[in-house]
């Protein structure tokens, strides 16, 4: 194959895996591993990848929002980890909002179920499946449903919101950076995360490490409006220490 093509072959399995090793793909596709790294930076260039000490890890952008189908098969032990650690925090937590998306689904199923606990969530999948639950009271926010995500969206959704207190707030970001904070891409879904971000007292972002460094088309909150980051050990430590200097405690489990 051609370098342009070498280098697609490279996104496309960083995009499916998560991340790429330098060694493996040099082996794997017969190259020295000089050559993979001029390509890593390239695309690190063209803003595709974020490079790591041996490898590097997809950047998310708008136009290359997943579904909800395919986060449900990437990065899964990572993700059941944080979730896992996110739901740690709960503390005396009386009211909780979970946001769309697959790892805030994890922490969904983590919720302890021996107290009681009030839910707010936007997602279509959590409310029907902690509904059942005799200690959780279940408040589903109307609005438009969004088909790649089935979560609620618009002015119905920001409007019930903007009633609440919510005391911890789980929410999660196709991306999230030092200069441009957390963002999505969809307008509909900012809004309705800006309104989170706005009534609840404690928030917590939890995503896998593919997430940092990324950005999209619309932000809804500064990384210093976040108490506590829980990300996976893929993000290096030095990199966590600088979103940690922005506010945040950054946990990495």
């Amino acid at each position: 194959m051609d370098a342009a093509e070498r280098r697609h072959h490279i996104l496309t399995l960083a995009r499916r895996q998560g991340d790429v090793d330098v060694q493996k793909l040099a082996a794997d596709l017969g190259v020295a591993p000089e050559t993979i790294r001029r390509d890593l930076s390239l695309l690190e260039q063209q803003g595709l990848v974020r490079r790591t000490h041996g490898g590097a890890y997809p950047v998310e952008r708008a136009r290359f929002e997943t579904t909800l189908e395919s986060r449900s098969t990437r990065l899964v032990v990572e993700k059941r980890r944080i979730a896992a650690a996110a739901v740690e925090h709960l503390g005396d937590a009386e009211s909780v909002f979970i946001d769309e998306g697959y790892t805030p689904q994890l922490i969904a199923e983590a919720l302890p179920t021996h107290r009681p606990l009030t839910v707010v969530t936007a997602s279509l999948h959590t409310a029907a499946m902690l509904a059942s639950s005799p200690t959780m009271t279940v408040l589903l926010l109307g609005g438009r449903v969004r088909g790649r995500t089935l979560a609620t969206v618009d002015h119905w959704a920001t409007s019930m919101l903007a009633g609440f207190v919510i005391d911890l707030a789980f929410v999660g970001a196709n991306g999230i950076s030092r200069e441009h904070g957390l963002t999505t891409p969809d307008p509909a879904v900012a809004a309705v995360k800006a309104q989170v971000m706005a009534v609840a007292r404690r928030v917590v972002f939890a995503g896998v490490h593919t997430k940092f460094g990324g950005s999209s088309f619309c932000r809804f909150a500064d990384v210093g409006d976040v108490e506590t980051i829980v990300t996976d050990t893929a993000l290096p430590a030095s990199e966590a220490h600088r979103y940690s200097l922005l506010g945040p405690v950054v946990l990495r489990v």
